[in-house]
C-alpha cells in the first residue's frame, strides 16, 4: 500500500497526467464456472470468496466472483448468456486473465488520453453508481485478447473503502457463510499483492508490444533478456519487461526464439488459439518458505527443479551478494531445497521464487510465488533450471 506521501504525490501526478496509475484494481478471469473456480482458488491459494454479482443480485448476463488475498483482487467471471462475450472466449481460449485493470484517478480521462496516444478502444467510459458511490470503467485493447480497464472510484467503492471489505461495485453482495474463508483466516497463504503479469505474443511482435505501451500508456523499459539468457539446448525465448513510471505496475512481454524443439511461449500459442494474453501471474510474499509450504500442503502442483540446481546455487548466489555487499541468503538451504524453491541474486539483493503448473487443462496460465530480499530483477540465474523443468513438463504433454 502506498504510504501518505507517496499517494500525495501520486494525487499531485494525477492531476496533470491522466495515466498516473494508482494500483492494480483487480484481475478478471473469464472461466467456465466461477462458482467451482472460486472454490478452487480458495481451498488452493488461499483466496476470500467475499462478494458475488449473480442472477440474485440481477445481473442477467455473468456472474462475478470477488476474492481477495493482502491486496490482491480476482474477479472470476463467467456467462450466464451466450451473448455475453466471455462465452465465446472461454470456447476459444478456456479459462484464462482476460483484464488487468488499473486504479486511476479519472478512467474516462485516463481512457482518452490514452486513445489520443494511439490505444484501441475496448469499451467507452460507463458509470454505475448508488446513493454511496460510484465506480467508473473504460477499457483499452492491448496484445491478442487483453485488455487494460482503467477505475475510478469515488464514495463508499473508492479503494481505501475497497481495501478495507467494502463493496467492489453497485451490484454487488458480501457472501456470508463460505466455509472455507473462515480456514483460510486460520491458515493463510501469505500472498500479498500482484508483483508483475507476463504476456506472450507471437514472434516478431514482441518490439512492437514494448513500442505500444511506450507510446500509449507511458510505460518503459525496466529489463531486457535475450535468448542468450533464456535458453536451454533444445528451445528459448526472449523477454522485456514494461514498468510504469512509478514501477507500480511491471509487464514483461515475452516472444518465442528459434530452438531445436517448441519453446513454451510456441506451446502457448497453440493452445490459445494462436492468440496472444497472459501467460501468468506473479503473486508477491513476504515469506517464500511458508508460502510455499502451506500452498504445498493445499495440493497446489508446482514445477519440479532438477537436484542439480542447489549442487551450485548457494555459490553463484551468496558469491553474487557478497560482492556487492549484502548478506547471504538468511532462510535455511535445505528447507529450500526440500520445498523445490528456485534462488537468485542481483547487484540489489536476492529474490526466491517457484512456478505452478498450469491451473487448467489446457497448458496456458499458470501462478509464480515469489519473494524479493532487495533484488528487483526475474530470476535470470534461474531460467535454464526453468526451462529444464517446464521442458520434462512439456514432453509429458506430448507438446515438444
Amino acid at each position: 500500500m502506498a504510504s501518505i506521501s507517496t499517494h500525495t504525490q501520486s494525487a499531485a501526478a494525477g492531476a496533470t497526467d491522466p495515466l498516473t496509475l494508482i494500483d492494480v484494481d483487480h484481475v478478471r478471469f473469464y472461466v467456465a464456472n466461477a462458482k467451482q473456480s472460486a472454490f478452487f482458488y480458495a481451498h488452493a491459494f488461499g483466496f476470500q470468496v467475499e462478494q458475488i454479482a449473480d442472477l440474485t443480485t440481477g445481473s442477467r448476463d455473468s456472474a462475478q466472483y470477488l476474492l481477495t488475498q493482502g491486496n490482491i483482487r480476482l474477479l472470476l467471471e463467467t456467462p450466464l448468456a451466450s451473448t455475453h462475450p466471455s462465452a465465446d472466449e472461454v470456447k476459444l481460449y478456456g479459462d484464462g486473465i482476460k483484464d488487468i485493470a488499473l486504479t486511476v484517478f479519472d478512467a474516462e480521462r485516463a481512457w482518452e488520453q490514452a486513445v489520443r496516444n494511439g490505444g484501441q478502444s475496448a469499451y467507452e467510459p460507463r458509470t454505475v453508481s448508488d446513493g454511496t458511490g460510484s465506480v467508473t470503467m473504460a477499457g483499452i485493447r492491448t496484445y491478442g485478447r487483453v485488455v487494460h480497464s482503467f477505475v475510478s472510484r469515488r464514495g463508499a467503492f473508492d479503494l481505501p473503502a475497497l481495501k478495507q471489505g467494502g463493496l467492489f461495485s453497485p451490484g454487488f453482495r458480501r457472501i456470508e457463510g463460505f466455509a472455507l474463508n473462515e480456514y483460510n483466516r486460520q491458515n493463510p497463504c501469505g500472498l500479498k499483492f500482484v508483483d508483475h503479469c507476463v504476456g506472450n505474443v507471437e514472434l516478431g511482435k514482441m518490439n512492437h508490444w514494448v513500442q505500444w505501451y511506450e507510446d500509449v500508456l507511458g510505460f518503459a523499459m525496466f529489463k531486457h533478456f535475450d535468448d542468450k539468457d533464456i535458453a536451454t539446448d533444445y528451445s528459448a525465448l526472449m523477454s522485456k519487461v514494461m514498468a510504469s513510471g512509478n514501477h507500480l505496475i511491471k509487464m514483461p512481454i515475452n516472444e518465442p526464439a528459434p530452438g531445436k524443439r517448441k519453446s513454451q511461449i510456441q506451446e502457448y500459442l497453440e493452445w490459445h488459439n494462436m492468440t496472444p494474453g497472459i501467460q501468468h501471474l506473479a503473486l508477491r510474499t513476504d515469506d517464500e518458505l511458508r508460502s510455499v509450504a502451506e500452498l504445498r500442503k493445499r495440493g497446489v502442483d508446482f514445477l519440479a527443479i532438477p537436484q542439480t540446481y542447489y549442487e551450485s546455487v548457494w555459490e553463484r548466489v551468496n558469491g553474487m551478494l557478497t560482492k556487492h555487499g549484502h548478506e547471504a541468503v538468511k532462510e535455511e538451504h535445505q528447507r529450500v531445497r526440500d520445498l523445490g524453491i528456485l534462488v537468485d541474486a542481483d547487484e540489489e539483493g536476492y529474490l526466491l521464487q517457484l512456478f505452478t503448473k498450469p491451473l487448467q487443462d489446457r497448458p496456458t496460465l499458470f501462478f509464480e510465488i515469489i519473494c524479493r530480499r532487495g533484488s528487483q530483477s526475474f530470476g535470470k540465474g534461474n531460467f535454464k533450471a526453468l526451462f529444464q523443468a517446464l521442458e520434462a513438463e512439456q514432453e509429458r504433454r506430448g507438446n515438444m
